[in-house]
Order: structure tokens, then sequence, then C-alpha cells
């Protein structure tokens, strides 16, 4: 009985011996490839943690400046956020709190590259819209049209029809367009909530141009 087990034993261990040679170099690499990628997604989320934080703290620093009217100061704490967190949302919201700034302190050019750099580099979609919506604010404000209404070609977002179409009737008006502006002032207004006091300033375009909106006609 102890010498047939033996010999079960024996072939069992050559099988093993003929399986392995065949199948544990390839076992193997699975194993430590496998082990390796465990090993990357946790160091990448301790990275990702790490470079939250630090882009966090930089933007408190931003926004120190920001509240103090330092346009300098924040320009060169967007440019390190630029630099070394380009891809994070605190990033993009630096653009827009530097861009105002910039912007209150007589800085429009300054400005106009913060909202560029937002517009084409931000990680968000409704970041990057909100930074052309602003930048072709101040792109009509420099008589930049043919740019004005590029960037606003660039806005796809469902959300800010009614600013887009407020701000293309102001460049069309500019351009001596008024049958234009005033189709774009009441795309606008339709597409604005009730809710939103951004109304009164598109009816009060429209009451320039001869137009009176359906609650002024009711009254």
């Amino acid at each position: 009985m102890a010498s047939h087990l033996d010999l079960e034993e024996q072939e069992q261990l050559d099988q093993l011996k003929a399986f392995w040679k065949q199948w544990g170099n390839l076992i193997t690499w699975v194993i430590t490839a496998a082990l390796l990628a465990f090993a990357g997604w946790q160091g990448w989320n301790k990275y990702q943690s790490v470079q939250a934080a630090q882009a966090s703290a930089k933007y408190d620093l931003l926004d120190q400046a920001v509240q103090a009217g330092d346009a300098d100061k924040a320009a060169v704490v967007f440019e390190d956020l630029k630099s070394h967190y380009g891809s994070s949302a605190y990033a993009a919201q630096a653009a827009l709190a530097t861009a105002k700034v910039q912007l209150d302190k007589g800085q429009a050019d300054k400005a106009a590259a913060s909202l560029a750099w937002a517009a084409d580099n931000a990680g968000d979609d409704n970041y990057r819209d909100i930074a052309r919506l602003r930048l072709a604010g101040l792109q009509i404000t420099a008589k930049q049209f043919d740019a004005a209404a590029k960037t606003l070609d660039a806005i796809k977002s469902t959300e800010f029809t009614g600013l887009v179409a407020d701000r293309r009737g102001d460049l069309l008006l500019l351009q001596n367009k008024p049958a234009e502006a005033r189709a774009e002032f009441q795309k606008a207004l339709a597409a604005l909530d009730k809710t939103l006091d951004y109304r009164r300033l598109v009816e009060a375009k429209l009451a320039t141009l001869g137009v009176a909106t359906a609650e002024e006609a009711a009254k």
C-alpha cells in the first residue's frame, strides 16, 4: 500500500514539474504584472492625493492675493499652478480668478491671456466654456470682432445658450447689425431662466432696439 502511494505521489510530482516547466514562467509573469499593477494603482492614488493637496495649498495663496487685489502676485501663483498642476480644477479656477483681478486692475491683455489658457487647457468642459464666454466679452470690448465670434462658436454647452446669444447680440450690435442683434437677444431671453435677474439686462437691450418683451407688453 505504501509503495502504491509513493508511486502515485511521484507521478503527481512529475506531472506538477512538467506543468510548471511548461507554464511556470507565464504564471510568474502574470502574478508579477498583477502585483506591479496593484502597487502602481496605489502609488498613483497616493500621488494624486499629494498633488491635489499641493494644488489646493497653492490656490489658497492665489485666493489671498485676489482678495488683496494683488494682480501681480496672483499671476505668479497662477503660473506655478499652470506649470505643475495644469490639469487640475484648481488651475482652471485660478485662471478665472486671476483674470478677474487682472481686469479689475486694468490689465485687460493679461486677463485675456489667462482666460485664453483656461479656454484651451482647463480639464473640465464647463470651465473652458466659462473662460470662453468671459474672453469673448473682453474681445468684444477690444473690438476684436472676428476673434470674439470664433470664441463664441467654440462654446458647445447648452447650459450657456442664453449667455452666448446675449454676447453674440452685443457683438452684432457693435457691427451695426441691429436686426441680427435683436434676434440674438430674443434668443437669449427665451433661453435664460425666468428667475434670473440677468434677464432684465437683456430686456433693456431689446428695449433700446424698440422691442417690447412679453412681460412689458402684458403690463
